[in-house]
């Protein structure tokens, strides 16, 4: 029937009996010439279910695609369930269900590669009922119905549909299990429609079960009774007297409901729960003909059940490597004033943009557990738009670390043409210290008038700018592939880069992350406020209010009263406000110079190092023409921890040469700045850490004249040589 509507056809068969014993070309080529008789088009192929690239493959090889895709690949070896040996598991489990596994997970990339596909999976009612003698065949039928929804989950958003028949069907497989009247009364021909109609382009079902046999089709779905809570409170205990004393509650289906999905079942679960919370009493007289919580109000059900949900902490591990990649996607250039230290990791200072912390918040945001934890709604992510978004930084971000975030939904808004869900995330380091934390507004679109509450609050509020001319504006040109380079610091939303997926969520062409011009805004502010010093970087909210093409030139208006700036951005091209709201909050220069003066202050007594420069002092002294030699500065930063917790500057521009704690006292620019933590210091001055290893692997990092370090080795002990 495929070859006869104008498919191109592989047709595999392994060629073996119905035991899965022996192997012939006979029954695929038998089926190729039928289909060529009639004047379609197809090949045979003759390897293993358990091959299954290699079938995909010659689909690849004859027709360079493949769009359908139906496993029905099946042996039986009957036994009662005692008398079933290990070879009869296994080998049933192996054709119907891995088989099934292997030719999917094969044609799986090249359909959504190309934003379509159709698979079939085909069980039994075996698998949904059970049959005697038939517990390897069952239990295999079954999983691939499991497979099947699986699949149409997954594949759902790149136009992959999956679905799962059941047909009783008169085979080589049926001959002779089937009366031979029904078995000529339930043909193939007869399954054959319901599988073209559900691979047709115009088919919307997914995730669907289909009974067939002779002509009749029909949809299985779920049926669970209503059950019954069988405790009063959450502190209480129920014990098998009670489950008994309910039974017949329990199992009545006269109060049935039909869930359709894991989400809608849970929800039912939970649903029972805030009944119990809100009624105070559970007993059987007042809920023996409750509502079941899927038809009930909203508070159970739909936007509201997400209130309060939380996502176990998750770890991200970043590098340098992530960085400088979210750097340069943001736009940050070698050219810029200070761009090296957002770009180079061997840099004097280097560290992440203070808003790169939105990368480890979204790696939790988007790996699906939020969305799944839902009990009573099912988000369709096609639907979701970034509204709002607020970052605080408690510490500094280091140039490499592990972290752990949690989440948690605390409110969700109805807007009338959709809801607003809020979500904060706190990520910590690994010794437990809160690092930053963020706030994500997230409008669903279609999913308001539910009756939740209007107004916010939750929601770290927006703030209107002065009204006053800007202070400060700066115009951004944003490359034509930057949402390309941006979309590998995790976020791989084909929106940002397939013009075909673009084009199904309404817009003209791919466009630019909300969170990548976010982050170009940050960075101008943290240029013009902060001296490009990311420790000067509080806090940053805005509202996301038109897309950005990649290539359009944007324009950011900046206005600081006391130690907040205000922003607007604007794209040049349109006249259009993409960013509204927007505020930064920064720390003022005086508590950073009164920070440093505190470290000058302490040094001595909090890092180890300290007697290296005690030693390098006397060499200096003993050594009254080593600054005629030399007639360079050099700062040393150490640290503790990745934070500055000491300074020395060491000044041998003439004799008599000088150490001591702090910057240059005149204000000269050092010649080198040397920057390491205080152990590696200790280290190196001991002989225990060789210098050039140090440096490459990023333990020692050097800017200014680097050439001058090799004057130092008369500075330490001779075996450091630096």
């Amino acid at each position: 029937m495929f070859g006869s509507r104008g498919a191109k056809v592989v047709v595999n068969d392994l060629g073996g009996d119905t035991k899965g014993q022996g192997q012939s070309s006979r029954a695929a080529d038998k089926v190729v010439e039928e289909i060529r008789q009639a004047g379609g088009i197809a090949v045979a192929n003759y390897d293993s279910v358990e091959d299954g690239d290699k079938i995909v493959q010659t689909a690849l090889d004859n027709f360079g695609r493949v769009d359908i895709l139906v496993n029905n690949a099946g042996i039986l070896r009957d036994k009662s369930f005692p008398r079933t040996s290990d070879t009869d598991w296994d080998l049933v489990q192996r054709v119907h269900l891995r088989g099934s596994f292997m030719v999917t997970r094969a044609a799986f990339p090249v359909m959504k590669k190309q934003k379509f596909g159709r698979i079939i999976m085909t069980a039994s009612t075996s698998g949904i009922f059970g049959n005697f003698g038939q517990a390897n065949y069952s239990a295999a039928k079954l999983g691939l119905l499991g497979l099947s929804n699986t699949v149409s989950i997954e594949g759902q958003k790149y136009n992959i549909h999956c679905n799962t028949i059941a047909p009783v069907s008169g085979t080589r497989m049926t001959e002779g299990i089937l009366p031979p009247d029904l078995f000529d009364e339930f043909k193939p021909e007869f399954v054959a429609p319901l599988v073209l109609w559900l691979c047709h382009e115009d088919c919307e079902d997914t995730g669907g079960l289909f009974l067939t046999a002779g002509g009749w089709y029909g949809k299985f779905r779920w049926e669970c009774t209503n059950g019954v809570m069988c405790r009063k409170s959450r502190e209480e205990m129920v014990t098998p007297e009670v489950v008994r004393d309910h039974w017949d509650m329990i199992t009545d289906f006269s109060h049935s409901y039909n869930p359709e999905s894991g989400q809608e079942a849970t929800a039912h679960l939970v649903g029972a729960l805030q009944e119990m919370d809100s009624a105070g009493d559970t007993s059987s007289e007042n809920t023996s003909a409750s509502v079941p919580p899927s038809a009930s109000p909203s508070a159970t059900t739909g936007p509201m059940s997400a209130v309060g949900v939380k996502v176990q902490p998750k770890t991200f591990t970043y590098t340098f490597k992530d960085v400088i990649l979210y750097a340069l996607g943001v736009g940050v250039s070698t050219k810029d004033e200070n761009g090296l230290q957002f770009l180079y990791e061997n840099s004097e200072g280097f560290s992440p943009l203070p808003t790169f912390c939105v990368v480890p918040a979204q790696a939790v945001m988007m790996d699906g557990a939020l969305w799944s934890s839902i009990p009573g709604w099912s988000v369709d992510l096609s639907k979701l738009l970034h509204g709002e978004m607020y970052i605080e930084l408690m510490k500094p971000l280091p140039s490499s670390a592990t972290l752990s975030t949690d989440m948690e939904v605390v409110e969700v808004l109805d807007k009338g043409s959709g809801a607003v869900l809020t979500a904060d995330t706190i990520s910590r380091n690994e010794s437990g210290e809160p690092l930053f934390r963020t706030q994500w507004s997230l409008f669903v679109v279609g999913e308001g008038n539910f009756g939740g509450p209007r107004k916010s609050t939750k929601t770290v509020p927006l703030m209107d700018h002065p009204s006053r001319a800007p202070d400060a504006s700066e115009e951004v040109v944003t490359g034509v592939d930057q949402a390309a380079l941006y979309r590998l610091s995790g976020d791989l939303n084909p929106l940002h880069i397939d013009p075909s997926f673009a084009a199904m969520g309404g817009f003209a062409q791919p466009i630019l992350h909300g969170l990548c011009f976010y982050g170009i805004i940050g960075r101008a502010i943290l240029k013009h406020y902060c001296g490009s010093d990311p420790t000067r970087f509080k806090a940053m909210k805005t509202r996301f209010a038109r897309p950005v093409i990649p290539g359009q030139r944007l324009v950011v208006d900046m206005w600081k009263e006391g130690s907040r700036v205000y922003f607007t951005c604007t794209v040049k091209d349109t006249g259009k406000v993409c960013l509204t709201g927007g505020y930064v909050d920064i720390i003022n220069q005086e508590l950073s110079t009164a920070a440093a003066d505190d470290v000058s202050s302490t040094a001595e007594r909090t890092v180890a190092c300290a007697g290296l420069f005690e030693e390098m002092t006397k060499k200096v002294a003993d050594n009254s023409d080593l600054a005629d030699k030399v007639k360079a500065v050099f700062l040393w930063n150490i640290n503790k921890n990745k934070s500055l917790a000491a300074q020395w500057t060491v000044d041998l521009r003439k004799g008599p040469g000088k150490v001591y704690t702090g910057l240059p006292n005149d204000g000269v620019k050092p010649s080198v700045t040397l920057t390491l933590e205080d152990e590696d210091m200790v280290a190196l001055g001991t002989g225990k850490l060789n210098p050039q290893k140090a440096f490459m692997s990023g333990k020692l990092k050097v800017s200014g004249n680097v050439m001058l370090t090799q004057k130092l080795q008369h500075l330490l002990k001779p075996q450091a040589k630096i």
